[in-house]
């Protein structure tokens, strides 16, 4: 069985958790969770470092000089570039993105926010959403982050997820209801 099969999310945590650690105790946690931010922006924007990073091939120096030209370029923090060193020698760079972003959900609890969902038929403009934040913010009286996605298949109407409360105005699910009325007359 290969390690990528048996690397649990459980891991995952740790490996945040010592970087968010790390980053508290050496007073660089803002900087770092921006650095991580970039880092999980690149992932997404580039091929070619998607690619580098979940090649389990790659050679364990190769990849270490990649990282510390990477964080040259990018400014990294020592603490960050000795970190994302880490991983890569003990073979779990190929984790990167789900340790990054379990580092950014610490940051984010550690600071008493909120993680909801928001899923929109419409693309929103970046003020629209923090309005929404803000609004959902008031509501609930704690900071509330959202994670925004696009999604033209609700035909109309959104998709709001707080915890355990669900706020579902879309056009998709009325139709579903209407259809499942239908189906019991």
């Amino acid at each position: 069985m290969s390690s990528k099969n048996t690397f649990s999310e459980t891991a995952t945590n740790r490996y945040a958790l010592a970087l968010y650690e790390l980053a508290n105790e050496y007073s660089d946690l803002e900087n770092i969770e921006n650095q991580s931010k970039n880092l999980l922006e690149l992932l997404k924007q580039s091929m070619d470092f998607r690619l580098f990073v979940k090649d389990p091939t790659s050679e364990k120096n190769e990849q270490i000089k990649s990282i510390e030209i990477i964080a040259e370029k990018f400014n990294f923090s020592k603490i960050f570039s000795k970190f994302l060193s880490f991983l890569a020698f003990k073979r779990r760079f190929f984790f990167l993105e789900k340790i990054l972003k379990s580092f950014l959900n610490v940051c984010s609890k550690n600071r008493g926010e909120i993680s909801a969902k928001l899923n929109s038929s419409k693309e929103l403009s970046i003020s629209e959403v923090e309005n929404i934040e803000k609004e959902l913010s008031d509501h609930f009286t704690t900071k509330i982050k959202l994670d925004y996605k696009y999604d033209p298949s609700l035909i109309g109407g959104l998709i709001i997820q707080v915890g355990s409360v669900m706020i579902d105005t879309s056009i998709k699910n009325k139709l579903k209801q209407l259809k499942t009325k239908l189906m019991e007359t």
